[in-house]
């Protein structure tokens, strides 16, 4: 989901490299491969990442370095075997919300990739999508209709953005917005990593009757760099376990309901 844009804008060009190679390596990697890729010194590698690391931006280990969490998302093969199982329970209870023939917007997060998957046996489903696995989920299945967001794919995590997207996504009015988030905040809400693609979901959010954030527990107490709307602005929250008590102070002061899936609950699906 992330980009390199998300750098600080003070880095130099090589940190910026070695960012970009160390998101794609999975967020972390030896300092003899990052000199390699980039056909520069190891002593060079060094140099940019005691500025790096001066920045906040990655921890140095041992003959090593990686990326602080909060600053670069992890590519989509990564994350969707991240808390697995607490993904599956939301995609299984994201599911038992959603009707044969129900207009659905799904984003390009690991959750909603499991979601469309749980969602494989609806039929007539009306899906506006920007990610290559929701689309491949779901489609030429039981009477489906996919409209796929036009643009370039991202390499890291297959998802369309940018001008040609968003305007291919204002034709479009549905019942549900199933939105995922990097991070969920007490004081900031729900965050992501990537701005376009926080932008592209804001404008999902106001072309839906009923606007759900997906985020398994892990993201709680989490921090991205950009906020993408009010709370307010979203109806529902489906998780894997309780928050703790000053997100459930947010979901409370913007009214959003907050819905729990659980592994009985599966069982009963």
């Amino acid at each position: 989901m992330s980009d390199i844009s998300q750098v600080p804008l003070h880095s130099n060009h090589r940190e910026r490299e070695i960012l970009e190679e160390l998101r794609l390596a999975g967020g972390a990697s030896r300092i003899q491969f990052l000199a390699e890729r980039l056909a520069v010194s190891e002593e060079t590698i060094r140099r940019n990442i005691r500025s790096l690391e001066a920045n906040g931006l990655v921890t140095k280990v041992h003959g090593g370095v990686h990326i602080k969490d909060s600053i670069i998302e992890q590519p989509l093969h990564f994350r969707m075997n991240e808390n697995a199982e607490a993904k599956r329970m939301i995609a299984a209870r994201v599911a038992a919300m959603i009707q044969n023939g129900d207009t659905i917007f799904l984003d390009i997060g690991s959750t909603t990739a499991f979601i469309a998957v749980a969602l494989q046996k609806h039929q007539n489903l009306f899906i506006v999508t920007n990610a290559v696995s929701v689309a491949h989920a779901l489609a030429t299945r039981n009477g489906n209709r996919v409209f796929f967001a036009g643009g370039e794919l991202r390499s890291h995590d297959g998802g369309a953005f940018g001008t040609e997207a968003t305007n291919f996504l204002r034709r479009f009015n549905v019942r549900h917005a199933v939105l995922s988030v990097g991070a969920v905040n007490a004081v900031s809400g729900f965050m992501l990593h990537d701005l376009e693609e926080a932008e592209y979901s804001r404008e999902a959010a106001r072309r839906a009757e009923n606007r759900i954030i997906v985020a398994d527990s892990a993201k709680f107490g989490r921090s991205a760099p950009i906020i993408i709307d009010d709370p307010a602005m979203y109806d529902m929250m489906v998780t894997d376990d309780v928050p703790p008590p000053d997100i459930r102070a947010m979901l409370d002061r913007n009214e959003i309901d907050l819905v729990i899936a659980s592994q009985r609950r599966m069982e009963q699906l």
